[in-house]
C-alpha cells in the first residue's frame, strides 16, 4: 500500500522533503555533523565529491574517501532535527520513491555522528575522544515511538531513582549504539562511555545565566551515577535520538565525541577546531581501515 502524500512528503523533483535528496544521492555510509559548515571540513579530505545540496540547516555532500563512498550531512542542533534526518535517511533506502511503498528487502545504513561534547568526569580531559557505547535520552523523543523493546528498562529505573527525577520532565530512556561500528571505530586513544543527550544547551545541561534551575544538583548527580560499573561520561544534544531511531529502523549507529569542555573541572579546549579536525581524520581512517 502506498504511503499517503501527507506522511511521506516529496518535493516537485521527487526528492525527500527536508533533505532534498534522491536515493541515488545517498551512500550507505553516512557521517552526520551538527554544523552545516562542518560538512566541507569533512569532505575536504575526500578524493572527490559527486553531489552537493543544501536546504535550510541540512547540507549534504556525497563523495569518496580512499575509494569508499560516503555521504556527509549536517543535522543542525537537537533531537527534533535528528527525528527528521534519520527518518528521511531511512526513507531514501527503504521506500520506493516511485510507488511510495516500502521495499521488501531493507537496507541497513552505517551512521556515524562526529560532534562536540562536554565531559562530566574529571578524569576525561578536554581534547579527548569518547565513543558512546550507550546514550541516555533526556529529550523524550523515543517515547513517541513503540520502543520499549530496545530500551534498557532496569538501567532507566536506577537512573530515575538516583536523580530523584522530576516527574514533569520527559522520562529518561537508554539505548545502545551499534556493536559492529563501536568495535570498528574504537582505538587505543579513545574513551568509551554513556552519553547524556539533553533537550537544550543551557538549563537542560545545568548552565545558569539568569534563570533558576529546577534542580541545581543535576549535573553532580549525573556525574556520581553508576550502573553495573558504568558511568555517564559526557553531555550533548543528538546521540540518544540517533541511537534510538537507528536501532528501531535497523541501522548501525555510533557517536564519536570530541571533548571541548570538562564541566566537572571547569575547563575548555584552547583549540576546539583542531580537536574536531583530529576526530574527523581519525574517524575517516577507521572507516576505511
Amino acid at each position: 500500500m502506498a504511503i499517503k502524500a501527507s506522511e511521506f512528503i516529496q518535493n516537485k523533483d521527487g526528492s525527500v522533503y527536508h533533505l532534498n535528496l534522491l536515493p541515488e544521492h545517498l551512500a550507505e555510509t553516512v557521517i552526520t555533523v551538527g554544523d552545516p559548515d562542518r560538512v566541507e571540513k569533512v569532505t575536504r579530505y575526500f578524493d572527490s565529491v559527486e553531489h552537493k545540496i543544501q536546504k535550510r540547516e541540512f547540507h549534504t555532500q556525497t563523495g569518496t574517501y580512499k575509494g569508499k563512498r560516503i555521504s556527509v550531512i549536517s543535522t543542525g542542533i537537537g533531537p527534533d532535527n535528528i527525528d527528521i534526518v534519520i527518518n528521511e535517511l531511512d526513507a531514501l533506502v527503504n521506500i520506493d520513491f516511485k510507488t511510495r511503498e516500502l521495499k521488501e528487502e531493507k537496507t541497513s545504513l552505517d551512521i556515524i555522528r562526529i560532534g562536540t561534547t562536554g565531559s562530566i568526569q574529571k578524569e576525561i580531559p578536554v581534547d579527548a575522544f569518547i565513543i558512546s557505547e550507550s546514550a541516555i535520552g533526556l529529550d523524550g523523543l523515543l517515547h513517541f515511538y513503540e520502543s520499549e523493546h530496545i530500551q534498557d528498562l532496569d538501567f532507566q529505573e536506577a537512573f530515575i531513582k538516583h536523580l530523584n527525577w522530576f516527574d514533569k520532565k520527559a522520562a529518561p530512556y537508554i539505548v545502545s549504539g551499534g556493536d559492529k561500528l563501536i568495535a570498528r571505530m574504537q582505538g587505543k586513544d579513545t574513551f568509551k562511555g554513556i552519553t547524556g543527550t539533553n533537550i537544550g544547551f543551557y538549563g537542560p545541561q545545568g548552565r545558569i545565566l539568569r534563570l533558576t534551575l529546577q534542580d541545581n544538583e543535576m549535573n553532580d548527580k549525573l556525574g556520581s551515577f553508576s550502573y553495573k560499573d558504568r558511568e555517564i561520561t559526557n553531555l550533548e544534544m543528538e546521540t540518544s535520538a540517533i541511537y534510538g531511531l537507528s536501532k528501531l529502523l535497523g541501522h548501525q549507529a555510533i557517536s564519536m565525541n570530541a571533548i571541548i569542555a570538562n564541566r566537572a573541572a571547569g575547563t575548555f579546549s584552547r583549540n576546539p577546531k583542531e580537536t574536531v579536525d583530529k576526530l574527523i581524520k581519525y574517524s575517516l581512517e577507521k572507516l576505511v581501515d
